[in-house]
């Protein structure tokens, strides 16, 4: 009991941790001239090399034996820049153009992607719970989008776009890595990815004028490599030692609560009834995905 104790605060702590960050980006977004190309290259390389250096202090570095097998760079390479690069832009693209709570919920609609994606391939209908998974999830979308009335949208376009880009960028991330994680250590994949990809933005620094930042932006910046990746990542991956990966998977829901609840307090950001339903049917779609496929299977026999 203990253990599942233990593994639910990391879960829930390092989950938090993200969910603090997007605050963090929402703040510097709207407080500062900082660019997100600029803040997300900044995150991937400092992130990534805290991880590395992680990954080799604790004896869990694989960077000899991945490096060594070419089909694994390849795979590395794409995730790096498809994955983990593109899940990090368009999410802090989507924090620009609406808020931190908005574009944390609909990251969630991942897993409509990955339903849709694995019909198609499997050339098979999606089980009725994704169906109706989906069919909720859609419902949310439609609320966090227009409010809940019909003749207008609550989000600009350029936020719309960025979410449901930063939902899809989610969906490969999830997907992309395949047997990555096993052979070499989530750990190790995430730090490298980050890494490679942060690499490619250190250019823009060369023409990119520097943002005038306070020690609160300093700060700030530090708190979203450091809380929000570094601790976020080992807490949350630390807690599938302890608890299930389903229940971590759910524990995850802490992340957009967190962000609402800040982003609410400290940055005045309004998030009514119909915004609070919508999430709440998004997060839900994606609890449901979690229901195992035997029990499933046997409701359906049942009937």
């Amino acid at each position: 009991m203990r253990k599942r104790t233990k593994g639910i605060l990391l879960a829930t702590t390092g989950a938090s941790f993200w969910g603090t960050s997007g605050v963090a980006v929402q703040y510097l977004f709207g407080h500062t001239t900082v660019d997100e190309f600029w803040l997300v290259g900044l995150r991937l390389l400092g992130a990534g090399s805290l991880l590395l250096l992680l990954a080799k202090l604790t004896g869990r570095s694989t960077t000899k034996a991945m490096f060594s097998d070419r089909r694994a760079v390849i795979q590395l390479i794409l995730f790096a820049f498809f994955g983990m690069g593109m899940s990090q832009l368009t999410y802090f693209a989507a924090v620009k153009y609406s808020n931190a709570p908005t574009a944390t919920v609909i990251q969630y609609l991942a897993p409509v992607f990955i339903i849709s994606y694995t019909a198609i391939v499997q050339k098979m209908l999606p089980r009725r719970i994704d169906m109706i998974s989906i069919i909720v999830a859609l419902i949310g979308t439609f609320l966090l989008v227009t409010n809940g009335q019909l003749n207008h949208l609550a989000l600009s376009p350029q936020a719309c776009f960025w979410a449901l880009l930063a939902a899809l960028a989610n969906a490969i991330s999830t997907m992309a890595p395949g047997k990555l994680f096993d052979r070499y250590g989530t750990l190790n994949v995430t730090a490298w990815s980050m890494l490679i990809c942060g690499i490619f933005f250190i250019p823009l620094y060369f023409v990119m004028p520097m943002p005038i930042l306070k020690p609160i932006d300093v700060a700030l910046i530090g708190w979203i490599i450091i809380g929000g990746t570094l601790l976020a990542y080992t807490l949350y991956l630390a807690s599938v030692q302890y608890v299930d990966p389903s229940t971590t998977g759910m524990l995850g829901a802490f992340e957009p609560l967190v962000a609402t609840i800040l982003a609410m307090a400290l940055l005045h950001t309004y998030f009514g009834p119909v915004n609070v339903l919508a999430s709440l049917l998004i997060i839900l779609a994606t609890f449901m995905q979690m229901i195992p496929v035997e029990i499933f299977s046997r409701q359906q026999s049942a009937h």
